[in-house]
């Protein structure tokens, strides 16, 4: 399962940690990462279904 989850934060970080940890500090963080450029949310979403 965390192989899906981690094609998915590659193609939506935001979606990827929301499925990982729902509506959490992580998300809303991902989500203002993802704003500032796509690849801190991906290496971020990544990180986050890596870490759990």
């Amino acid at each position: 399962m965390d192989i899906i989850r981690i094609i998915i934060a590659i193609l939506l970080p935001p979606l990827g940690v929301f499925l990982q940890v729902g509506f959490g500090g992580a998300f809303w963080l991902n989500i203002l990462l993802t704003l500032f450029g796509y690849i801190p949310g991906i290496i971020h979403a990544v990180w986050v279904i890596a870490r759990r």
